[in-house]
């Protein structure tokens, strides 16, 4: 599989897609009880955070979004904040008539991504890390 794979700055992986063909491969190994992102708006990969909900905070919830922000077509764009929906994997339905990386959602919740914190995102290596004051005011 060749995603995009991050860590939480405590260790949790995040995994993200690259396109729409591994956005499928992404939701295909998602596991139930996972949370995945995307944002609000369309040209987004799919981001799995790599643990069952109930033990990501929010601090790491807020990281993931911020890594599903990143590399979205809405940031790319517009240089602003980025809405970003997330939801848990059992949450993800795909009709058959729905194109390649494209899915539906029965419920999610959003989060607001703020410009300052997508700027400050810095991966190293090819296991990349997001800076230490993500989500702080």
């Amino acid at each position: 599989m060749s995603l995009r794979k991050y860590l939480t700055t405590t260790g949790k992986q995040v995994f993200l897609g690259k396109s729409a063909e591994t956005n499928e491969e992404l939701i295909g190994q998602a596991k139930n009880g996972e949370i995945l992102l995307h944002t609000s708006k369309p040209g987004s990969p799919f981001a799995n955070i790599k643990s069952n909900s109930v033990e990501v905070s929010e601090k790491e919830l807020y990281e993931a979004a911020v890594m599903c922000a990143k590399h979205s077509q809405d940031w790319r764009d517009n240089k602003k904040d980025v809405l970003v929906h997330y939801f848990l994997s059992n949450d993800v339905k795909k009709d058959k008539d729905m194109k390649t990386g494209t899915f539906g959602v029965k419920k999610f919740k959003e989060i607001k991504v703020k410009k300052q914190d997508i700027l400050n995102f810095v991966p190293q290596g090819t296991t990349h890390e997001l800076g230490k004051n993500a989500g702080q005011e």
